[in-house]
């Protein structure tokens, strides 16, 4: 039995990557308890960690207290303490936060290791050991900082349970992110229906794939031409999600037509390379357009109340449906009972999917 790993980034701030990261992980959870799921907040706001600890100014002081401990129990903690023990994974568990214990909105079997601000402050550390000049030919000093959270994604958190991590991010391509991005098998990609998302699809594949041109100078020192050097993966990609695509009812064609304008930029890079993709056979005939749309793309709806309530309160879209008013900041926030569901079914879709 292995762990399966999903990555959720784009390069791209804005297009949702904690909130889909929190809806996802605790709809899986809810509908697997036979597994272990583990959400690992590698990005330093710590939104997605806030949601899990239960929303809010909860959520927000829950973080506060984990990352103020002598031993931080944070992605910072744990990462401090797989370098001093030459990058070993012995101590995870110490490290984990059993996530129902803080929100009991969420499932029992559901984990976190939490965001952390600190991971801005210790990112230079990181950059400077793993640009360090190697001791031997044994010694990898690159490989050993950006495995360092692969190694946990790669391994299971309990013997005899399937472990699913999803790991949340900062759009910035900071050491950390790059870190993180290595830690996913597979790669969610959020995108919002506008110009910028397109664009940042060929960037996303420079970034990670190097499909771009070398540049004569600094082309050797590009993260892609390092992992390659390693001999080190990097993930497939899974899904690209169009967040927010119903965001204004009267647009909805202009809406529709930028999203599939990026999902055109991504099936060019497809063409090119199927291989990067998940679920692809070598050998066989690439998709049409049409065929990779419905195999790649899948479109959420804009929770508009509903996803204020959820990430206010810590509330899994499919307790939400359950309920009609709630209370955010003094504000009473209704959601009707429709909405409810229809989020509900949307993510419970987007998790059949994985």
């Amino acid at each position: 039995m292995k762990s399966k790993s999903y990555v959720i980034w784009n390069n791209k701030g804005g297009v949702g990557k904690s909130t889909i990261c929190f809806h996802l992980a605790s709809v899986y959870a809810a509908k697997n308890p036979d597994k272990d799921i583990v959400v690992v907040d590698m990005c330093p706001q710590a939104n997605v960690s806030m949601m899990l600890l239960g929303g809010g100014d909860m959520g927000e002081t829950k973080v506060e207290q984990l990352i103020s401990e002598e031993t931080p129990k944070s992605i910072v903690g744990y990462m401090t303490d797989s370098i001093i023990n030459n990058y070993s994974t012995v101590n995870l568990k110490k490290f984990l936060v059993k996530v129902n214990e803080n929100n009991e909105h969420l499932s029992k079997n559901l984990f976190l290791l939490c965001g952390d601000g600190n991971l801005e402050l210790i990112a230079p550390l990181l950059a400077d050991r793993a640009n360090a000049v190697p001791l031997s030919q044994a010694d990898k000093p690159w490989e050993q900082v950006h495995s360092i959270i692969k190694k946990v994604t790669d391994d299971l958190i309990n013997e005899g349970r399937e472990t699913i991590y999803f790991i949340d991010t900062n759009p910035s391509f900071s050491i950390y992110t790059q870190i993180a991005i290595i830690s996913g098998e597979k790669l969610i990609i959020p995108i919002n229906a506008d110009d910028s998302s397109r664009v940042a699809i060929s960037a996303l594949f420079n970034l990670i794939y190097g499909s771009g041109q070398l540049h004569p100078v600094y082309g050797n020192y590009t993260f892609s031409v390092r992992l390659n050097n390693n001999g080190m993966r990097r993930p497939i990609i899974h899904l690209l999600l169009g967040n927010r695509f119903t965001q204004r009812v009267g647009a909805a064609h202009a809406f529709q037509a930028l999203s599939e304008a990026t999902a055109n930029a991504m099936y060019k890079e497809y063409k090119k390379n199927p291989a990067r993709f998940s679920n692809y056979s070598t050998g066989t005939t690439p998709l049409h357009f049409e065929d990779f749309q419905e195999k790649y793309v899948f479109e959420l709806r804009d929770f508009n109340s509903a996803g204020v309530v959820a990430a206010n309160q810590g509330l899994p879209l499919n307790e939400i449906a359950e309920h009609r008013v709630y209370e955010v900041y003094g504000q009473k926030i209704q959601v009707s009972k429709e909405q409810g569901e229809l989020c509900k079914k949307v993510i419970e879709d987007l998790a059949s999917k994985l």
